[in-house]
């Protein structure tokens, strides 16, 4: 078997020993005599695995008891119409403002959805640097200056252009952060956030299933008129079934968990995470050829975007092309940019090990060698 080091954004590379036990448990998951994938949802053998793989994320994460988890299906995207259409558009929130900081493209997405339901502040924006910081919450908006708000919502780790938060805004109305591609990478005070949710494809599992973990008072608080499916009361109360949930993504979550829960949890996968960020960092500050673009204090653990040096436009994207072509033959996959964005990513989640990174630098250099 020959496996390549995936650097993808999402879907991501997983553990090895995690597709092996899926592998092993394909045709008969605990005794069953029958796969994951074939259990009804409602069953005596599927209850375990969902209870199971909530626990260990309560347990990981340190979640408080008054906070519910779901697993519901749609993605981050569709979370971004669930958000204002159960907190701002009636209820406790009084049809109040959805406060938006604008990151990058999925934030600005995700501002975008909410102003179909709800009036919509874009409190501030990094748009104006290529989004290659985390802009300081204005003077004017001290956590006094927001009882007009009815959230405030970030997106924590800023996929495409590899920036993130390290401070938290502090406001007095529920902090809401789209937590995809940086859950479980580091330590996060769930008690900060009235809710945090994340699609499982970068972090997690498989794509299919979203976590949204949401603190109980923001529940029950949707229109009438909202669709079943977009409600969180209805989820909350059905234990995530109202209807059949992403069954098999789940049972993956929950092997997840389980292995970064025997890998000495979030303090040990801190740890590797820094160490790979911190290798691949020093390389790019002191390359001649390649360059972060982002400013070093908000730099991403999980997703490192880096370009050639500047020069002519066109050997520039040749040579970048060249690059993404040659690092696949060798065994590095999906390092190209973001067709928004253009250049190269590497994506280092938890599942990245420590020896993928130090062999990409090692190909790195000897391609810069060969470039310079």
């Amino acid at each position: 078997m020959k496996r390549v080091f995936n650097f993808s954004a999402g879907p991501s590379v997983l553990p090895l020993p995690v597709l092996e036990k899926a592998a092993a448990e394909m045709c008969d998951a605990n005794g069953s005599g029958q796969s994951v994938m074939e259990m009804s949802h409602r069953s005596k053998d599927y209850k375990p695995v969902i209870e199971k793989t909530e626990s260990l994320l309560r347990e990981l994460m340190d979640i408080p008891s008054n906070y519910k988890v779901l697993f519901l299906q749609g993605g981050a995207s569709l979370q971004f119409s669930m958000v204002p259409l159960n907190i701002a558009c009636c209820g406790s929130a009084g049809g109040k403002k959805a406060v938006y900081i604008d990151t990058g493209v999925w934030a600005d997405k995700a501002a975008k959805e909410a102003a179909k339901f709800t009036e919509v502040d874009v409190r501030a924006s990094s748009k104006d640097r290529s989004y290659t910081y985390i802009p300081d919450i204005p003077p004017g908006d001290e956590p006094a200056a927001c009882a007009g708000d009815a959230y405030y919502h970030i997106t924590l780790n800023n996929t495409i252009v590899g920036t993130k938060w390290t401070q938290l805004p502090d406001t007095p109305v529920p902090l809401v952060s789209d937590i995809s591609s940086c859950i479980l990478s580091e330590p996060l005070d769930v008690s900060r956030f009235g809710i945090l949710y994340a699609g499982a494809q970068k972090n997690l599992g498989p794509a299919g299933v979203t976590v949204v973990i949401i603190r109980e008072d923001l529940i029950g608080h949707a229109p009438p008129e909202t669709p079943a499916m977009l409600r969180y009361d209805i989820h909350a109360e059905e234990g995530s079934m109202y209807n059949t949930p992403p069954c098999y993504s789940i049972y993956m979550v929950g092997l997840v968990l389980e292995w970064l829960k025997n890998l000495g949890g979030i303090p040990a996968i801190t740890r590797l995470n820094h160490q790979k960020a911190d290798m691949f960092y020093q390389y790019l500050d002191n390359s001649e050829l390649f360059y972060s673009p982002v400013e070093k204090p908000f730099r991403s653990l999980m997703n490192i975007p880096f370009l050639a040096t500047a020069g002519d436009p066109d050997k520039l994207k040749e040579l970048e092309t060249r690059f993404v072509k040659e690092a696949a033959a060798a065994g590095f996959v999906n390092l190209a940019g973001h067709r928004l964005v253009g250049g190269m990513r590497a994506s280092i989640y938890n599942a990245m090990p420590v020896e993928g990174v130090q062999a990409l630098i090692q190909f790195m250099q000897k391609f810069e060698k060969g470039a310079v």
